[in-house]
């Protein structure tokens, strides 16, 4: 197999899942708050307002929930490579053994799991262990800026297309235009999503369409039980 031209996808897994959560929750929110708003109102302004302000709030409360999270493994990462820094200087030969062991767990003999452990500490020993022992990488390392960055964007770009439907479609229809555009934008979001991933489209598709339907229809459902006139 020619290495050059191999692909794969989990590099982008740190961005990816927070920029797919970001643009299905961006679609989703807005367009659930629109239906809601829809069923109890009689004017356009309210339906409007509600999904503008659901989409700033709402890319802003992802940006920071992000952060936060994506931060908190960054400390966990950070707290357990600088134990693992300080055993590797108080006690380096029973790091070697404990790395020696994980290569037997995988497979190798004995002897090579002792040979390739004392090449990998030779050559950089914290990598090693971040690695094989604690399982951190480059590729899964915690990225907060990224992780929030990602997200927050994703959010507005799948926020804004419910938003354009409050503005421009027909009042009397406007929970079945939100409904049917979501949909259409929730089916795009799965497809490039799984396409930018390399799994399955129609999986992706079928999977956001059916759990979108579900949260617009309680949606609408509390908008018409709580049928206020909404001006």
């Amino acid at each position: 197999m020619d290495t050059q031209t191999e692909k794969h996808f989990i590099n982008r897994s740190g961005w990816l899942r927070a920029a797919v959560l970001g643009a299905n929750d961006g679609i989703l929110s807005t367009t659930s708050l629109a239906i809601g708003i829809a069923g109890a109102s009689d004017t356009r302004e309210p339906i409007v307002l509600v999904a503008l302000a659901g989409l700033v709030a709402g890319a802003l409360s992802m940006a920071a929930g992000e952060f936060v999270s994506v931060s908190s493994q960054s400390d966990v990462e950070t707290s357990d490579l600088t134990r693992e820094k300080a055993e590797l200087a108080t006690m380096p030969e029973a790091e070697l053994a404990e790395l020696s062991e994980i290569y037997v767990r995988r497979g190798l003999t004995a002897a090579l799991a002792r040979e390739v452990a004392l090449q990998l500490t030779e050559q950089n020993a914290l990598e090693a262990h971040a690695k094989d022992e604690l399982g951190i990488n480059e590729i899964t390392q915690a990225k907060p800026f990224l992780a929030a960055a990602a997200s927050a964007g994703a959010f507005l770009v799948g926020g804004l297309l419910p938003l354009l439907v409050s503005i421009f479609a027909p009042l009397k229809e406007m929970v079945y235009f939100q409904y049917a555009f979501s949909i259409v934008f929730l089916a795009l979001s799965g497809a490039l999503a799984a396409s930018a991933g390399g799994s399955g489209i129609k999986k992706s598709v079928v999977r956001i369409c059916i759990w979108g339907t579900v949260a617009m229809a309680v949606s609408a459902l509390v908008g018409y039980l709580f049928n206020v006139s909404v001006t």
